[in-house]
């Protein structure tokens, strides 16, 4: 299990910048130290936890990139055209048991290694070949090593081709198994819990009473956490009784890495989750200059993690995915923990507070001149889900800015980028 030092959330009390926050995060978390083996099949979206390093060239041989004829450069005159005899013929898996003399050509094709003597290849739409396919006429002109792929061309011997803390996409895995690996060193996966708590919160399907809600933002948090590749265990919905979450709290802490909630974590009579993440270990407000959202709550349990989200969907989303996500892709050890940041035209108009990061939810489509430009969502509020699920990612504005106009170039995270 991870298990962080005392006080590693402990912060201050002023409003923090977000680029300050992540610096902080990622100077005291520390990565699951667990490693296993596992199949290359098996190893899609696991986190490497040793690099791969090639023990041989890709290709392993000399090969021809097209069908044709491998002829010796030597043989070939400044100009006019020559006769050569086909002397033998090399397929993919097949090489050829004859060597290129002088005068001669190999029939090959694709894939095909270079036969021996043999350094340049004819294309065969450019020769004439004989019906019987003894003999090629071929043009002058060819140029040196023509058509002809050289061992190591992707990949040379003692290349580190992937390295520690790269999470595994499909074309890794092909990159790896293209140098005969069969199975790879990952990091354990991270395990999560996540939890509701309130009288109030009721599962989808229940019956509402006067004053109850449906629980959404557990089902937003256990869809982003598991796309991190984290397995997750949902606790449900917890009553507001201390006793009841601490209990849950501390057998959660037992059996996982970090532990997420979303709301409840103020300091009202029926604020539960503070005094009892305070009994088990300690808990930390994270005031950051971000809108939406409101202080972060980053405590632990034991020595296993806590983060407690701002309670309104779009707020608990943000700040999940700014904040959380890269924390958690730390202690899983992933090495790539920072979004892709694109820049778009900006298709509205905004005002905001200097001092902040912002992010507004937008959309992209394509204005007049067929150029991509993001368009605000039409309501703003922090408990407005329909704004996240009704948006294509999030445009981000920096602290400096005070006044957006239509026209200005923004940063902009899609959601696809980040799992979401």
């Amino acid at each position: 299990m991870v298990q962080l030092t005392d006080d590693c959330f402990r912060g201050d009390e002023r409003l923090m910048p977000l680029d300050e926050a992540l610096a902080l995060l990622a100077d005291r978390i520390i990565p699951v130290v667990d490693r296993e083996s596992v199949a290359l099949a098996e190893a899609g979206g696991r986190v490497l936890a040793a690099d791969i390093v090639s023990a041989l060239n890709v290709p392993p041989h000399d090969n021809s990139a097209v069908d044709g004829y491998a002829v010796r450069q030597f043989d070939l005159p400044a100009d006019g055209n020559v006769d050569l005899e086909i002397v033998d013929r090399a397929a993919a898996g097949h090489p050829a048991s004859k060597p290129v003399s002088a005068g001669q050509a190999v029939r090959i094709f694709t894939g095909a290694a270079m036969p021996e003597g043999g350094d340049s290849v004819f294309m065969q739409e450019d020769v004439e070949a004989s019906e019987d396919g003894t003999r090629v006429v071929v043009p002058a002109g060819l140029k040196a090593g023509a058509n002809r792929r050289k061992a190591g061309e992707d990949i040379c011997n003692g290349d580190t081709i992937l390295t520690k803390g790269r999470r595994l996409r499909p074309q890794d895995l092909g990159l790896a198994a293209s140098i005969g690996t069969e199975s790879v060193q990952v990091f354990r996966t991270l395990k999560a819990a996540i939890f509701s708590t309130g009288d109030e919160v009721r599962e989808p399907g229940q019956p509402l009473a006067a004053g109850d809600i449906y629980d959404a933002n557990r089902f937003v948090l256990r869809g982003l956490i598991e796309k991190l590749g984290v397995v997750v265990t949902d606790l449900g919905i917890l009553p507001d009784d201390e006793a009841t979450i601490r209990a849950a709290l501390e057998k959660a802490s037992h059996e996982h890495d970090v532990i997420l909630t979303s709301g409840g974590v103020s300091v009202g009579e029926e604020d539960h989750i503070k005094p009892a993440v305070e009994a088990l270990g300690s808990l930390h407000f994270w005031r950051l200059a971000v809108k939406p959202g409101r202080p972060v709550a980053l405590g632990q349990v034991g020595k296993v993690p806590f983060v407690g989200l701002p309670g309104n969907p779009a707020a608990a989303m943000v700040t999940f995915l700014r904040f959380a996500r890269p924390m958690i892709l730390q202690l899983a050890g992933d090495a790539d923990t920072t979004p892709l940041i694109v820049q778009v035209r900006a298709g509205f108009s905004h005002k905001k507070k200097i001092g902040r990061r912002e992010w507004v939810r937008a959309s992209i489509a394509a204005n007049q001149q067929g150029l991509a430009e993001a368009q605000k969502f039409p309501r703003e509020g922090a408990g407005i889900l329909s704004s996240i699920s009704g948006s294509d990612g999030l445009v981000e504005l920096p602290e400096e800015m005070t006044q957006l106009e239509p026209g200005d170039m923004v940063d902009f995270i899609s959601f696809n980028e980040v799992g979401a």
